[in-house]
């Protein structure tokens, strides 16, 4: 069987830029990952959080992405804007422990941070390890009610994405 590479897709606006730039370096640096680069390619260029969030958004709505980072100034915007496309699941982390557990209870499969609070070495690492947890893991023990509060987060999805 033929190894697969994750298909990571990348986005910031201005504000998150330094940080994009470094995720971007790094996961270039890893054989597994096909990095999507979808844009704020300079420091000067003016795009906002607002059209810059759905691009990662659309890629994995669409599966041209299996997973997706979006950087802003605080994370928090690329993450309301992201949560707006039916079956993608937006976290904010600032953390380690922050990004860890929006992939392993709340299934996250895109992963939002922010360039004015955290800095590069940090968010790689945040990275890093969101991308090599899955849903559930290390909480196998509560393994059934985590899939079951997410099978009605996706019901209330279905009811309200209409």
């Amino acid at each position: 069987m033929a190894d697969t590479k994750l298909r990571v897709a990348v986005v910031s606006d201005r504000a998150g830029y330094p940080l994009k730039a470094a995720v971007v370096e790094y996961l270039n640096g890893r054989t597994d990952i096909e990095v999507l680069d979808l844009g704020q390619d300079s420091p000067d260029e003016a795009k906002p959080y607002d059209g810059q969030a759905p691009k990662v958004a659309r890629a994995v709505q669409d599966g041209s992405a299996d997973r997706g980072v979006a950087i802003c100034g605080t994370g928090q915007g690329m993450a309301i804007v992201a949560n707006k496309f039916k079956g993608v699941y937006a976290v904010v982390a600032d953390s380690v422990f922050a990004g860890d557990r929006g992939r392993i209870i709340n299934n996250s499969n895109v992963l939002t941070m922010g360039g004015w609070i955290t800095a590069p070495v940090l968010g790689t690492k945040i990275v890093e390890s969101w991308l090599a947890l899955g849903f559930t893991q290390t909480m196998e023990d509560r393994a059934e009610w985590l899939s079951s509060a997410f099978s009605r987060i996706q019901a209330l999805e279905e009811e309200n994405f209409s």
